[in-house]
């Protein structure tokens, strides 16, 4: 048994169910642009651009949301976990000799965002499992993040599972 995934998986179950949110912003068309634009869509771009000359509600690319890893400007490259993550994506291993993997993702798509929109995403650890497979034990993180408009619509929700391994 490590201490160290004991650690992580004590403060895990804590924080089970305790949601956090944050204010995402109002959605912009030039970043819904930039997202399709890194995904080479050139044809969501030129759509977007003219339904936004028009005066038209320009609808984010579906994934969009999902694709989004900060709504901040980013931590600077000292800020960051040896595994690459920001500390934010990093629930329950602030300051542990851990690295992480995300281990899938499911996403469940409601209503389509829309330039314009204040966007709040609230998310929470749902699941702490301890587990043990070939290389060693580890423990298997359940997080979930939902999208929500000003109204309380839910505009997505997102399930992930986070795979934390001892070692750095």
């Amino acid at each position: 048994m490590s201490a160290v995934l004991d650690e992580v998986l004590s403060r895990a179950r804590g924080l089970v169910g305790a949601w956090e949110s944050e204010d995402c912003g109002v959605l912009a068309v030039k970043d819904f642009c930039r997202y399709a634009a890194a995904l080479n869509d050139v044809d969501y771009v030129r759509r977007a651009r003219t339904q936004e000359a028009a005066g038209e509600p320009v609808v984010a690319p579906a994934l969009f949301l999902a694709g989004t890893m900060s709504w901040q400007d980013g931590p600077v490259e000292d800020e960051l976990r040896p595994d690459g993550l920001a500390a934010r994506e990093s629930p329950c291993t602030q300051g542990l000799p851990v690295r992480q993997v995300h281990g899938g993702q499911s996403v469940t798509l409601r209503r389509a965002p829309v330039a314009g929109t204040r966007v709040t995403a609230a998310r929470a650890v749902t699941s702490a499992d301890r587990r043990q497979g070939r290389g060693g034990d580890f423990v298997l993180l359940g997080v979930t993040t939902r999208f929500t408009a000003p109204d309380g619509a839910e505009l997505m929700a997102m399930d992930e599972t986070i795979v934390v391994l001892e070692g750095s």
